[in-house]
C-alpha cells in the first residue's frame, strides 16, 4: 500500500491546478508545468486540495499511486518556490565561467568544457568555484546538475573534482599509509 499516494496535497494561494483526462497542469507565479498521470490513478481536486485514488489494486496501480502524488507535489513546489542545486569545484586551476548562455568549465583537461544551459534554467555564479542551478522543473535542474558533476567527478584521494554543495566525499588513504 502506498502511504505517499494517500497524502493530501494542499494548493497554495495563487496556484491553479487543472486536470484534463490524464494530464495534470499546474500554473503558478513562476510558470506552468504539466505531467501525464497513468490511467491507473484518478486525480481529484476539491477545496484547494488534490487527492489521488487508485482505480484497481493491481501492482502497477499501487506503484504509480505514490509516484503520481510525488510528481504533482513537485509541480506545485516548482511553480511556487522553484528548485536549486549548488555545486562547487575543487582543484588547482579548476573554475566555472559563465559566457552568455554557456557554462565554461576548466577542470584539468587540455581544453575547457563548454555546456549549453537548457531553456528554462538559470545558472548563477557565486564565485569562480561555486555555481547554483535554478529552475521550476525539479527533474531538469537535477539532470543538468548531474551533467555538470559528470564533467569531473570528485576523486577520493585528493578530493579534486565537481561535487554538490552538501555532498560528502569519503576520502581514502594513499599507498604510503599501508607501510
Amino acid at each position: 500500500m502506498s502511504r505517499i499516494g494517500n497524502r493530501i496535497l494542499s494548493i497554495p494561494e495563487g496556484v491553479e491546478v487543472t486536470v484534463n483526462d490524464t494530464i495534470v497542469t499546474v500554473k503558478g507565479p513562476k510558470g506552468t508545468l504539466s505531467t501525464d498521470v497513468t490511467g491507473d490513478v484518478t486525480v481529484n481536486i476539491s477545496n484547494n486540495q488534490v487527492t489521488l485514488t487508485r482505480k484497481s489494486e493491481i501492482k502497477r496501480a499501487k506503484q504509480m499511486h505514490g509516484t503520481a502524488n510525488a510528481n504533482i507535489a513537485n509541480l506545485i513546489e516548482g511553480v511556487t518556490n522553484g528548485f536549486s542545486k549548488a555545486l562547487e569545484i575543487n582543484g588547482v586551476g579548476y573554475r566555472f565561467q559563465l559566457k552568455g548562455n554557456k557554462l565554461v568549465i576548466n577542470a584539468g583537461y587540455s581544453n575547457p568544457v563548454e555546456l549549453d544551459i537548457p531553456q528554462g534554467l538559470q545558472v548563477e555564479a557565486t564565485s569562480n568555484t561555486e555555481i547554483t542551478v535554478k529552475g521550476i522543473d525539479k527533474q531538469a535542474v537535477g539532470e543538468f546538475a548531474a551533467i555538470i558533476r559528470k564533467v569531473r567527478q570528485p576523486e577520493p584521494y585528493k578530493g579534486k573534482g565537481i561535487r554538490y554543495k552538501d555532498e560528502h566525499v569519503r576520502r581514502k588513504e594513499g599507498k604510503k599509509a599501508s607501510k
